[in-house]
Formats: structure tokens, sequence, C-alpha cells
């Protein structure tokens, strides 16, 4: 794959996003799912990170390991060593968000980073440790942003967008190359605030809007790419419309 800044532009090519990694065969956000999202062919695999009680860096989507895990309890309030004895699914090991990056570097992959709970300092510190600072996406709250964009101007910081209004001033304020909307904000007036900056536009079609159609829809209304809960399907479905 090119560094991921010489690919947000480069239709017709469509970049796929494995939400969680290829979660539907294997347990969320395992290097498991990651492996299998990138044998499908997925350009992205998107990871959730927090920071535990002694301020490492794992994956977990909720606050809590209840979910996913035989554990009980946040993941804020437990050591590493209490969150790596857990099980996710029953088999797979919590991973580290280290061994995500890594695990991405040597399958050729780019890793949309979902922040939930992690410090700007951190997150370039682990980026930058794995040589993956061109190819990472950063989501996350805007003042966690705009701290990473502050520190690290080359990083591909990419906020909520809300609304035409909300995403007008996100782009006054920090250097936006790319932009994440989901269900809710992927709108015709907002859209177009996005094409008229040049931003790429990277689009949820999770749920009832992961289909055919609505990756049809996507794209056509400018998508760059897509985050999907079958990466597979997906890389097919753009294949046969000349998108990859």
């Amino acid at each position: 794959m090119a560094l991921l800044a010489n690919i947000l532009w480069s239709q017709p090519r469509v970049v796929v996003i494995a939400h969680r990694g290829e979660h539907l065969r294997h347990p969320e956000n395992t290097l498991e799912a990651f492996a299998a999202a990138a044998e499908v062919g997925a350009d992205f695999i998107e990871v959730d990170v927090r920071t535990t009680a002694d301020g490492k860096l794992v994956l977990m989507h909720d606050a809590t390991v209840d979910r996913m895990t035989g554990g009980h309890g946040p993941v804020a309030a437990m050591t590493f060593d209490e969150v790596r004895r857990l099980r996710v699914g029953g088999k797979a090991q919590v991973p580290t968000f280290d061994e995500a990056l890594a695990l991405a570097r040597d399958k050729n992959m780019s890793v949309y980073v979902d922040s939930k709970s992690i410090t700007a300092a951190d997150a370039v510190a682990a980026i930058e440790r794995h040589g993956m600072a061109e190819r990472v996406v950063i989501y996350g709250g805007e003042s966690y942003l705009s701290e990473l964009a502050a520190m690290r101007p080359k990083l591909l910081v990419m906020p909520e967008a809300r609304d035409a209004a909300t995403l007008r001033r996100l782009l006054a304020a920090m250097p936006l190359k790319v932009v994440a909307f989901d269900a809710r904000d992927f709108n015709d007036e907002t859209i177009a605030v996005a094409k008229a900056a040049k931003v790429a536009i990277y689009v949820d079609r999770l749920g009832p809007a992961d289909n055919a159609t609505a990756w049809r829809d996507a794209v056509d209304r400018g998508a760059a790419g897509i985050q999907t809960d079958h990466p597979a399907e997906l890389v097919g479905y753009l294949r046969t419309k000349g998108l990859r």
C-alpha cells in the first residue's frame, strides 16, 4: 500500500476500514481479528484504545471489560497485568496498542485509531515507536485532536464532522486532510463543506447501512473511505465497480 498521505485522494480507489478488525468471525479488537482483516484485503484496521490504571495502552471498545471478557470493571481501574489475564471471547488476549501497530506495519496496513481514553503524548509516542506516523488517522475529541495537531502537525487527525457549521469551525482550527462521518452527519450540506475544503471523507456504514446499496450511495456522494463490519464483502464489491 502507498503511504496514507498519497491514497487519501487516489480515486478511483476507495479504502476499506475494518471496524474492530474482522470481528464477525473473530473476537473484536484482537490480533486475530486484525490479521483476518488483512487477509481479506482491508486497508485499515479500526482500533479502540484505552489506558490502564498503570498507564499501559490496551484495546477495548467499552469502558469496562464486562461485555468482552469474563472479568468485571473499568479498564481505567485495572492494571495491565489484570487486563492481560483476561480472555476476549474466551480465548484471545487483550492486545496492546503497540501490538496492533506492529501487526499493521508488518501487514502493510493503516490504522484508524479511535482514541477512547489516551493522552496525546502517549498516542504520539506509540505511533512513532513503530514508525507508523504516515499510516494512521486519529479519531477523537476536538481538544485532544488539537493537542495532537500542535504536537505533530503532520499526523492525520480526524474529527467527527457533526454538522456543516461545526465542520467549518474545525477546518479553521486544525490542519485537516480527512474527516469522519457517520449516519447522523452524512448529509448533503455537511458533505459539501468537506468537498469544498478538499478533505477526504471517511464514513461509517455500519448496522443497517452496511450493504451494497449504502456503499454505492457513500461512494456516489464522495466517500474516499468506508468503515464496515463486512470488510471482505466490501472489498469484493468495490472490485466489481473498479474502485480498487
